[in-house]
């Protein structure tokens, strides 16, 4: 399929429909929270998506907004381009916002009908809803809310059957598809704006990576990042792209079970749960003795050298050969059995992470973007992968380097800008480059490597400029330390909030602070910690929703204990 003559993200879903029809009895979507075997089919999910468009066509006029918050579930993609179709634009919602985020956003895009998945997400929202904002709930559970269920019922008749084949061709690449608000690490969400053709181009860039990995096999994917993440937005079109089977998953909690049933292909998700994935395997082979540690130890190591294309010697082939068999393959069923790839976005993936979970068998390709750029702009290739790189730049965007070694990106794939704020556009797209605010450079082999984040420096009191989130990874290496924030801004030295289970864990993390002290350059080093029980969540409002700590409001409750430490 040309991406590049493809006009809209709804075109794109309905040219794959309608290739040779084969895709029309093909299990498509699944939720894993519903045990029976009911898959929807390529044709039902069409079929739904036109008759939904068709009852939302009666209320929406071009560029006209719509909530959509649920949780991930089929429902979910249907209605994402339901609302395309029917010219709207989807405002995605996370289901972890604050009631302030929600009140903003909503008085801020000014929707004309709210998607919600049921009464839980209904609650969130109820008192920031207008009278004449149209409400559209996935679940019967109020009688005064339309349900998409009776919608379909209603709209399936002979008069409306004709609408199967058609589907809104109007749309241009330069039209507005969706407003993905930004977590807002400070201050209130700003709302990106991103066109079709933005995704389109995305979705050019990662099919070029993902067709050397599948092949002509159907991809299977496991869902589990929300789909209000810009990431997870894009990637639905992608699976849609590559004709993929999408199992959602029910919970972070319940995820490993879920891979043992999805046995998904790939998997996309954020740096923190690559750091947690880490923890754990890392504590388990901790714990062996003997032969199953030696086992480890060869497979970690022998694993490396082939990531950094090292030649091993006859002896080491052998050894690896084992380590594949009994190590590698034994992990590799945990995750189902047919994994190909762990896609890491959306943040600084540690490197010592990825090299780790590539040496035992786990591939992981770590890319670059943000959700100004819909949201990729590099990602490493499966058999050419560099681990301290986020790869070579899609082909479908632009990359230099400032002369203030900031990233500046320019292509289709860029926003249109941020909804409501011009200064705050203007500031950032600046000549058609968008200004990324992370520093970087190009390697030799012409990959992208981030090497810091312009508004999180730490500007010590002799003026280095100092990453906390370099330091703040590699304190969460250590299995006893959860997360940790680094402080030092116009000090003298560092300090550090260390979250931890038990003030008993000191030691232990004062020994491993020592030696990783050694390693870090003089004004990197941390002098002094403390530990703290309660974690960082999106609940108490210090991490975003997609993970990132919030700065801010970690300073604002913990300051007075980081002062102490001066």
């Amino acid at each position: 399929m040309e991406l590049n003559k493809i006009n809209s993200l709804v075109e794109l879903f309905f040219k794959k429909y309608n290739d040779k029809k084969k895709f029309t009895n093909q299990p498509f979507l699944k939720w894993l929270k519903n045990n029976e075997n009911d898959f929807l089919t390529w044709e039902k999910v069409r079929n739904n998506i036109c008759l939904l468009s068709t009852y939302l066509n009666k209320s929406l006029s071009k560029g006209d907004r719509c909530i959509l918050l649920s949780e991930n579930r089929p429902e979910w993609l249907i209605a994402d381009i339901a609302i395309m179709n029917a010219g709207g634009v989807t405002v995605p919602l996370f289901t972890t916002y604050s009631s302030k985020d929600y009140e903003y956003i909503i008085n801020d895009c000014k929707p004309k009908i709210c998607i919600v998945s049921n009464d839980i997400q209904f609650k969130k929202i109820k008192k920031f809803i207008s009278n004449d904002i149209k409400i559209i709930s996935f679940e019967n559970f109020n009688q005064k809310i339309e349900s998409i269920e009776n919608i379909l019922e209603q709209n399936l008749n002979e008069e409306t059957i004709n609408i199967f084949e058609n589907y809104n061709n109007k749309i241009a690449r330069t039209d507005l598809a969706c407003i993905i608000y930004t977590s807002g690490t400070t201050g209130n969400p700003k709302g990106v704006m991103l066109s079709h053709g933005g995704i389109l181009s995305n979705c050019e860039g990662a099919q070029e990576i993902l067709d050397t990995l599948v092949k002509n096999e159907k991809p299977v994917f496991l869902t589990w990042l929300p789909l209000s993440h810009s990431y997870e937005h894009t990637v639905q079109y992608v699976q849609i792209l590559l004709g993929a089977k999408i199992y959602y998953a029910e919970s972070l909690e319940k995820l490993l079970p879920n891979m043992a049933v999805a046995q998904p292909t790939i998997m996309t998700a954020v740096p923190r749960f690559y750091q947690n994935l880490y923890s754990k395997i890392f504590l388990n082979f901790s714990k062996q003795k003997g032969f199953k540690k030696k086992m480890i130890e060869n497979t970690i190591s022998l694993g490396i050298k082939n990531l950094n294309k090292e030649k091993l010697t006859f002896k080491e082939k052998i050894i690896n050969f084992f380590c594949e068999i009994l190590v590698r393959k034994k992990i590799k069923n945990q995750f189902g059995g047919k994994l190909k790839a762990f896609v890491s976005g959306g943040g600084a993936l540690d490197q010592k992470i990825g090299e780790f979970l590539n040496s035992i068998g786990l591939p992981t390709l770590q890319g670059y973007g943000l959700t100004e750029t819909s949201p990729v702009v590099s990602c490493n290739i499966p058999g050419k992968i560099k681990i301290e790189t986020v790869g070579p730049p899609f082909k479908t965007n632009e990359v230099k380097i400032a002369d203030d070694g900031e990233i500046l990106v320019k292509g289709e794939n860029v926003m249109l800008g941020y909804w409501n704020m011009k200064k705050e556009t203007d500031e950032i797209l600046k000549d058609g480059w968008l200004h990324t605010g992370d520093i970087g450079e190009i390697t030799q082999d012409g990959n992208l490597k981030i090497t810091d984040r312009k508004k999180e420096i730490i500007v010590n009191l002799g003026g280095d400029n100092i990453s906390p989130s370099k330091i703040e990874n590699l304190l969460c290496l250590n299995e006893k330390i959860k997360q940790s924030f680094v402080y030092g801004d116009k000090k003298t030295y560092l300090v550090a909030l260390v979250v931890s289970e038990s003030e008993e864990n000191k030691k232990e993390i004062d020994f491993y602070l020592e030696n990783l002290n050694k390693t870090l350059s003089l004004v990197e080093k941390v002098k002094k910690i403390k530990i703290i029980k309660e974690e960082f969540t999106i609940e108490n409002g210090m991490l975003t929703p997609t993970l990132k700590l919030k700065r801010k409001k970690i300073l604002e409750k913990y300051k007075e204990d980081l002062e102490k430490l001066y």
